[in-house]
């Protein structure tokens, strides 16, 4: 098959991240790589349409003398047992604003992605030769922009003051406010009262506390200033007096009817 993408790079910045194993792997879209394998090796999930494959293989990325770049893999499934062998070859070409990366080779493959529809197939394939060219472009411009951005911090530190054409000024004079004139504070008889009394009330809880448990020593109220006030009482009288005063009137009524009715006969 062939393809051809464009990339605003140039083909050399391309060129540059090709020839490093460890930023080719970084560029491979959904590549999963395996602690202590080579550079380029690793799981890759490939979706076919509704369908998906994950495969474990290696590839190997090398430069030729005409300036491409040949390309070889082998993968197996990782659950099944289809295989695939991939020959790739990969040629940049200088074009305005940018370079074009064109892709030519051949893969075979068995198992579950050949029983998958061809167009499907070729779509997916399309689709990651593209990601692939846009994630190298992306890795040559961040190289960009880190030497731009390390020769920008090299000329900030040849300034004139490190050339030793510029004087150094004088040291400001320090404020009085921070010198040794500046008064140091004092504390008056009622401080010095507040003060004695907390050291009291700090003494008296370490006292109090000597002896308890844990638990005795969490539940105990604050004492001191820090005590709760309680709540006033009420005082309500006793039982008997609160029929008292109700009982004396009634006798006072009944003596004043019983003279009345005496009364009344003679």
């Amino acid at each position: 098959m062939e393809h051809e993408v464009f990339v605003p790079v140039p083909a050399e910045r391309l060129r540059e991240v090709l020839d490093d194993p460890a930023r080719v792997a970084r560029a491979v879209p959904g590549l999963q790589q395996d602690a202590g394998a080579e550079p380029v090796a690793g799981r890759l999930k490939i979706r076919v349409g509704s369908h998906s494959v994950t495969y474990r293989g290696a590839v190997r990325v090398s430069r030729r003398d005409d300036g491409g770049y040949a390309v070889e893999g082998e993968a197996e499934e990782s659950r099944g047992s289809g295989s695939v062998e991939l020959t790739l070859r990969i040629a940049l070409r200088d074009a305005e604003g940018g370079c074009t990366v064109t892709y030519d080779g051949t893969a075979s493959a068995d198992g579950r992605i050949a029983d998958l529809p061809a167009e499907a197939v070729e779509g997916a394939v399309t689709r990651l030769l593209n990601r692939f060219a846009e994630h190298l472009a992306t890795a040559a411009a961040q190289g960009t922009d880190d030497e731009r951005a390390g020769s920008g911090a090299g000329a900030e530190e040849q300034t004139p003051a490190d050339l030793g054409l510029t004087e150094e000024p004088p040291a400001p004079e320090r404020p009085a406010a921070f010198g040794a004139d500046r008064p140091a504070p004092s504390h008056g008889p009622e401080d010095e009262e507040e003060d004695d009394e907390d050291i009291a009330e700090a003494a008296h809880a370490r006292r109090t506390m000597i002896g308890r448990s844990a638990e005795e020593v969490d539940h105990a109220p604050p004492r001191g200033r820090y005590a709760p006030v309680p709540a006033p009482q009420t005082v309500s009288p006793p039982a008997p007096l609160r029929w008292a005063g109700p009982a004396a009137a009634l006798a006072v009524a009944s003596a004043i009817v019983a003279v009345r009715a005496l009364r009344r006969r003679r």
